[in-house]
């Protein structure tokens, strides 16, 4: 069973399933989906659609250079079957989608932070142009006197009488 990938938004494609093109140059072109066919059509660049592999690899939004993708690659090269090589194949799969996960959260990580620094300095740089509207009045007043004297104000608060009360 063949895997192939979508000519235009590099997801996977089962067999069975999307749209394949051939041109009149016997170029195959395989589609996952008719979104990407018809995107295809349009003759839609991938690299400026946002929700394409193309587009977030070219933005840094993933990881381009690892040394996990290799593995990945389409070799055309029979190999003669042995249970040995099977055996180590599978276990080397579990480890190498270990490490890839490990580096794509790394990956991620390392873009939130530069996000954080970002909007911390965008605040800081908001804070200094609005601190007007932020500090209180009293504290812009240079006359020290009369923002420091307090006065003492009575309330006198009155008893409603029984008498008075609505009956419910």
């Amino acid at each position: 069973m063949r895997l192939e990938k979508c000519w235009f938004c590099s997801s996977t494609v089962y067999p069975g399933h999307g749209i394949q093109f051939v041109r009149n140059d016997a170029k195959i072109f395989r589609f996952c989906r008719s979104k990407c066919h018809k995107n295809f059509k349009m003759k839609r660049n991938p690299r400026k659609v946002k929700w394409t592999k193309a587009y977030r690899r070219l933005h840094g939004k993933d990881m381009t250079q690892d040394a996990t993708f290799e593995f990945e690659r389409k070799r055309n090269r029979p190999e003669r079957y042995d249970r040995n090589l099977t055996e180590n194949t599978l276990k080397a799969i579990k480890v190498i989608d270990k490490v890839r996960s490990r580096r794509g959260e790394k990956h991620i990580q390392n873009r939130l932070k530069v996000r954080v620094a970002k909007d911390r300095k965008e605040a800081i740089k908001e804070l200094d142009q609005q601190i007007h509207m932020v500090r209180a009045l009293g504290a812009t007043v240079k006359d020290t006197s009369a923002a420091t004297t307090s006065t003492k104000v009575s309330v006198k608060v009155q008893q409603e009488s029984n008498e008075n009360r609505m009956e419910e």
